[in-house]
């Protein structure tokens, strides 16, 4: 409930600090005292956008500040969800600055409108005759209706499996778009796949094939070079080996005459070990070496392939080959593969579909048994009203369409006389007449659900005598679980009030100002009088009055 309001520098109010209770306040005033004024400062609290024709004084910012006693309505996980410092008594607070810019705090941390706009459809509704026209909107009807039902917790299933349902059926969707591409792309893959296995591809076989490819092309000079250089180390007279081993004996003879000459003689010794060596293994390349044209084909014909490849795919070596072809290999599988992936989502999508057809089906059975105590009641209520023919003809049809509340299309159709059509509200009911259905709805809904603090603006226009006393008779049993404000100008209402608030207009100085005053009993009698009679109050407006209070 909204419990203290402070408005400075807003239009023609300088300051303003009022306290509010429980039950219903009364709000009167002449026409043009300031009522609207009022009412714009709680929407800039409730998140509507603001300009510098706020400013009473350009020069100084625009302070409205509200607080809420929140610690019955349950509104914690939604401050968690808009990121909002939670608090049971929260303080919000809307700032203008001359500059033009606005500012909007809750529990004293800075917030956007949107998310303000959020809370503070939580907090204070208020009710004027344009707010009647939601009457006609589907989405309030659905609200009513689940009001009754009871359907808060099912529809919250719903939300959520809905939620799913839609997540699980893109993915279908979109694993069928693309089968389509792959089974265009399969055919290729699959190819390059296949050719890239048949090459039977090693990491560094290129380097290899092209030595083998090099000495297979050139056995015959490669023999011929190695022949002599074996001749040239095993010539008989002049061989290299021949000639060492001389030295090596001459130098063994005088070894003992000199460390000097021992190490020569090693070093001798060491070389002709390692020409020895050598010449062995020339002998053995010599050996291997066989002209094989066979064999050389094979290998030119391998480095062919390989280097095709290579060109066919844009890189330089095999180990870049080998990766294409993993990455070929994937692809060919996710797409042979894919018939199972499709039908276990689509099975997925059905088991999610059956859980929301279920849960929908629920929520129309529960919403089908609520309509006939709606309707009843709206018309009683009505009645009351002033509008004895009043009749309602409310139907739901399942439909094959998913929509964010089930699977229901509602017919909310109203006849204001007897005999005549049932029509579309819009066509059948006049302003009043709306505006007498939604104080009989939100009083319904009073009794069902948790409402925010209620503030009706002159609801009660184009009515009189006892439809006005009835009204407010209507207001006083909503305030008793709730908080309610009301804008009148008729007596008979504003004597129903717990409390009773007068917005007034004076002139200080040279300058015009908008107050709100709590009146007490007296003023009250005072003023219900004047709204009775006029400006000159008679006895019998005094008596009446105090009759109405009474």
């Amino acid at each position: 409930m909204l419990t203290a309001l402070s408005i400075k520098n807003y239009a023609l109010i300088d300051h303003l600090q009022v306290n509010f209770n429980q039950g219903l306040t009364i709000i009167t005033g002449e026409t043009g005292a300031g009522k609207s004024i009022l009412l714009g400062g709680l929407s800039l609290i409730l998140g509507k956008r603001a300009d510098l024709s706020a400013l009473k004084n350009v020069e100084t910012k625009c302070v409205i500040e509200a607080t809420f006693n929140i610690s019955n309505y349950k509104l914690e996980s939604l401050f968690k969800k808009l990121d909002f410092d939670y608090d049971s008594q929260t303080i919000i607070r809307r700032e203008i600055l001359p500059s033009g810019k606005s500012r909007a705090f809750v529990n004293d941390s800075p917030v956007n409108l949107s998310g303000l706009q959020v809370l503070g459809a939580e907090l204070i509704d208020i009710h004027s005759q344009h707010e009647t026209m939601q009457l006609i909107d589907d989405a309030y009807q659905f609200q009513v209706i689940d009001a009754l039902a009871k359907t808060s917790s099912e529809l919250q299933k719903y939300k959520a499996a809905f939620k799913a349902f839609k997540t699980l059926q893109k993915e279908y969707d979109d694993l069928l778009k693309f089968q389509s591409e792959a089974i265009k792309e399969h055919d290729y893959n699959y190819y390059l796949l296949k050719e890239l296995e048949d090459a039977k591809l090693i990491e560094g076989e290129l380097e290899e094939l092209e030595e083998t490819y090099e000495t297979l092309n050139n056995v015959e000079d490669i023999k011929e070079q190695l022949a002599q250089v074996n001749n040239v180390l095993s010539d008989e007279q002049i061989g290299v080996m021949t000639a060492l081993l001389t030295a090596k004996n001459s130098l063994q003879k005088i070894t003992k005459f000199s460390s000097k000459y021992n190490d020569i003689y090693n070093r001798i010794t060491s070389s002709s070990i390692e020409v020895n060596d050598i010449f062995t293994e020339i002998e053995t390349l010599q050996d291997q070496l066989d002209l094989d044209p066979e064999q050389l084909l094979l290998v030119s014909n391998k480095l062919e392939l390989l280097n095709m490849l290579l060109k066919k795919h844009l890189v330089t070596d095999v180990s870049e080959l080998i990766a294409i072809k993993t990455n070929l290999a994937e692809k060919v599988s996710v797409t042979e593969k894919l018939d199972d992936t499709i039908t276990e989502k689509q099975n997925e999508v059905a088991t999610a579909k059956k859980e929301i057809d279920d849960l929908a089906e629920t929520i129309h059975k529960k919403r089908l048994a609520a309509i006939p105590s709606l309707t009843k009641e709206l018309e009683a209520i009505l009645q009351q009203l002033g509008m004895p023919n009043a009749k309602f003809n409310i139907t739901l049809n399942t439909t094959e369409t998913y929509q964010f509340n089930g699977k229901d299309n509602l017919s909310f159709l109203f006849s204001a006389n007897k005999g005549g059509a049932f029509n579309e509200l819009k066509k059948a009911a006049s302003g009043g007449e709306l505006s007498r259905i939604m104080l009989a709805i939100k009083s319904i809904l009073s009794n069902y659900v948790q409402l925010p603090s209620i503030m009706f603006d002159e609801i009660d226009s184009g009515v009189s005598g006892e439809i006005s006393n009835k009204m407010g008779e209507i207001m006083r049993s909503m305030s008793q679980s709730m908080q309610v404000f009301t804008i009148t100008h008729i007596p008979q209402i504003a004597a129903k009030g717990n409390t009773h608030f007068k917005v007034y207009k004076e002139d200080v100085g040279e300058v015009t100002q908008t107050n709100l005053r709590l009146l007490n009993h007296d003023e009250r009698i005072v003023e219900i009088a004047q709204m009775l009679g006029g400006v000159e109050i008679s006895t019998s407006a005094m008596a009446h009055a105090k009759q109405l209070l009474n």
